[in-house]
């Protein structure tokens, strides 16, 4: 069933092709802004450019464990995504450990350790074998979520937001180009809380790797540069409370240490 999504999947990528290169466009009336509002970046990694943020994409239920720990069969369902907003993003500087404020009306509160994809161009319809040409970095990201306000949603056929996007709930590390770093088709990623490995896997047992998730985006939405795109957790995700030290680790990106307080 996989194989024949992933065909599916190519098929529908090649029958349009927009411009893989392109910059993001600004909609609305001229005139002098009312008043400032901050522009969210990342550092990019031996450079003093910075990453401008567009949107923030991320796949739900990537990893086949995950899906089913999630009550889903992941040789049935094909990916699916969600967006956080940009000023959701908690930049956390290689060798620091950021305190995370706890967020409030929750009382189980959930990591998700991911893969971030930074794109540099744009495009639609974009075919699976040309979507790796839009990734400028790759960076280390967690997915915070308010899991009890998600299911509580989900259970009512509403939407999640309020569980996936909320203040800070995007810890992420710096920017690394491709030209630095590769690309991530395969490596170790985990996350330890208080020195405990409790996510553990490998990059290549995602479901929808990065070029299908990239293509498969988009068929829906014109990608831009600034967007990036968290590429879906492992299995083990669980709650971590006030104190708590949480340790995200993906092969060749510096480890992103966030403390809850």
């Amino acid at each position: 069933m996989k194989i024949q999504r992933r065909g599916m999947l190519a098929a529908g990528a090649v029958a349009g092709v927009s411009a893989v290169t392109g910059c993001a466009t600004t909609a609305g009336a001229g005139g002098t802004a009312a008043f400032e509002v901050p522009r969210t970046t990342l550092p990019v990694v031996g450079s003093s450019e910075v990453f401008p943020v567009r949107r923030i994409y991320c796949i739900g239920r990537n990893y086949a464990a995950h899906a089913r720990e999630m009550g889903s069969d992941p040789t049935r369902e094909p990916p699916f995504f969600f967006q956080k907003p940009t000023d959701a993003i908690q930049y956390v500087a290689p060798g620091t450990t950021a305190d995370h404020p706890y967020p409030p009306l929750t009382r189980n509160y959930h990591y998700e350790i991911e893969l971030v994809a930074a794109l540099h161009r744009g495009g639609a319809k974009v075919p699976v074998e040309r979507a790796l040409e839009l990734v400028y970095g790759y960076a280390v990201g967690l997915d915070m979520t308010r899991r009890d306000l998600q299911r509580a949603m989900g259970d009512e056929k509403k939407p999640w937001e309020i569980g996936k996007s909320f203040d800070r709930s995007a810890p992420i590390g710096p920017i690394h180009r491709v030209a630095q770093v590769g690309h991530y088709t395969q490596g170790p990623i985990s996350l330890r809380v208080n020195g405990q490995v409790k996510q553990n896997a490998n990059l290549n047992q995602m479901i929808w790797n990065v070029a299908e998730q990239i293509s498969r985006l988009s068929m829906a939405f014109e990608l831009q540069p600034g967007d990036i795109i968290f590429s879906g957790t492992p299995e083990n995700v669980g709650p971590v409370v006030k104190g708590d030290v949480m340790e995200g680790a993906i092969a060749g990106l510096p480890v992103l240490s966030v403390r809850v307080t």
